[in-house]
């Protein structure tokens, strides 16, 4: 639809509509009122920067607000020397919140050169109160200020901090809404992210995404399908379906579906030739679901099934509703019906109470899944969640010397996976010419394994067989092959 909608003709001096997206048409073209405007006096286009952080969700959330920038009339610039530079943020970790923190430093010292720039910051970390007022009170130079639930909003919300001096803020503490049909532009022609659905209702101790992005809602099949048929149609081979939990789609629809259903029906789109998706949560990891994806000739021979702990009695502080048994037997019934699968994790080290026998019990999962990659993660004290009360915070000196040792085990076993695959014949997707060396091109395999061959810059967004000459531990050198 955004394609078809010429700004020029919406009549900005009417009231704006009440219904969406109409009513963030109405204001873009106010918006390109005001570019151009801008660039009467200064005699140039104005620029603007997206930085993104965190995860694919903010990914592709920031496709939008790029795509919203551009529909107006801003020009991309490669740094935050702009005009207009927003900040989509994460929360998960407090490491995420000292990016930003830091970097707000610099555009400040930047803006007060150039007093005419807009600073917006909007994403998980606005959901935050203690954030909200930090800003209000040690950080008045940044202009526009909203959250996870009001982001389809971005042109109206720009609209007004276009227009008038200091700190505007819209923060939402939830919404049921999902509005279609925005702009989007995208950071890769051949692949896109789809967004299936928003929020997650699981509450694991340790985790402020509910928190921030609220409860589960999912978009209609009939939405995600069209968006899908349109990405085809514009050259897109590669899609992921993206959700804080994607097993769980489907349970707010009125027509209830399940996910494999839904990738069941994405794989009779034509043109798409790989399905992705994350994150699954395994206690929602249906036999429906693997049944799809070991019949699928598109779903990527890849799942990310996320551990956290292998102890038993961590995972119950943890509120993640399985237990070690439960799910060294899902990876059992997973590696059965799909031997050749590439499963991948993420594990925690360090949560509160955690003793050497829980984290033996994490290290003896990792040894018998054989996790072909994992992302290992210190334990990060997030104000606002159950665990961050929790008492027996684990020493930092101990926490290291675990997480060291989990490291080690993960990529002792990953790199022997991956030595399996020497000398066989993958599909790669060429993504890129190679940033050390130009005359090589970096694909991907379905499993996720990077492919590093002789190419050039013509492959981007194909599928071309590569036969796996040389393994480095997490990649491989390859070459083309018929």
């Amino acid at each position: 639809m955004y394609n078809e909608v010429d700004l020029d003709k919406i009549d900005i001096n009417s009231e704006p509509p009440m219904e969406e997206p109409a009513r963030q048409y109405y204001f873009m073209a106010k918006c390109r009122e005001w570019i151009r405007e801008f660039e009467r006096k200064n005699g140039r286009c104005p620029t603007a920067f997206t930085q993104t952080f965190g995860c694919q969700m903010n990914a592709r959330d920031s496709e939008k607000l790029t795509g919203i920038l551009e529909k107006i009339g801003y020009k991309q610039a490669e740094s935050e020397e702009a005009d207009f530079v927003i900040y989509n943020t994460c929360t998960v970790r407090e490491n995420a919140n000292n990016k930003v923190w830091g970097r707000l430093g610099y555009l400040n010292a930047y803006k007060k050169q150039h007093p005419h720039m807009k600073i917006a910051l909007c994403g998980c970390m606005m959901q935050e109160p203690e954030v909200i007022e930090k800003l209000r009170k040690s950080y008045r130079f940044v202009d526009l200020v909203f959250g996870t639930h009001n982001i389809y909003k971005f042109a109206e919300l720009l609209a007004e901090a276009l227009e008038q001096e200091g700190m505007f803020i819209d923060v939402w503490k939830g919404t049921d809404q999902i509005v279609e049909d925005l702009p989007i532009e995208r950071k890769y022609a051949f692949k896109s992210g789809v967004n299936i659905m928003f929020g997650c209702n699981n509450f694991c101790s340790y985790c402020i995404v509910p928190y921030v992005r609220g409860r589960e809602r999912s978009r209609k099949p009939q939405d995600i399908l069209r968006e899908i048929e349109r990405l085809a149609a514009d050259g897109v081979v590669e899609i992921m379906l993206l959700g804080q939990n994607v097993n769980s789609y489907g349970k707010t629809l009125e027509e209830p579906m399940t996910f494999a259903q839904l990738l069941s029906e994405v794989e009779k789109l034509e043109g798409i030739e790989r399905i992705r998706f994350m994150t699954s949560h395994p206690k929602d990891l249906s036999d429906e679901l693997i049944e799809v994806m070991a019949n699928s000739n598109k779903i990527c021979n890849h799942l990310h099934l996320p551990l956290q702990s292998g102890s038993s009695r961590i995972l119950k502080k943890m509120n993640r509703r399985y237990d070690k048994e439960q799910y060294l037997a899902l990876a059992a019934k997973i590696r059965k019906a799909m031997p050749g699968l590439a499963l991948t994790t993420d594990i925690i080290v360090g949560f509160p109470g955690e003793t050497e026998e829980d984290f033996e019990e994490t290290m003896d999962v990792v040894r018998q899944v054989g996790y072909d990659s994992a992302f290992t993660f210190i334990y990060s004290k997030r104000t606002g969640t159950p665990a961050a009360a929790m008492e027996e915070q684990v020493p930092e000196a101990v926490v290291k010397e675990r997480f060291d040792r989990l490291l080690k085990e993960v990529q002792r076993g990953a790199a022997e996976r991956a030595r399996a695959l020497t000398g066989s014949v993958e599909k790669v997707l060429a993504e890129e010419i190679n940033e050390q060396d130009e005359a090589l091109v970096t694909g991907r395999m379905g499993n996720n394994f990077i492919v590093h061959f002789p190419g050039t810059e013509d492959l981007i967004g194909k599928i071309v067989n590569v036969k796996l000459k040389e393994c480095r531990g997490f990649y491989f050198y390859g070459e083309m092959t018929d």
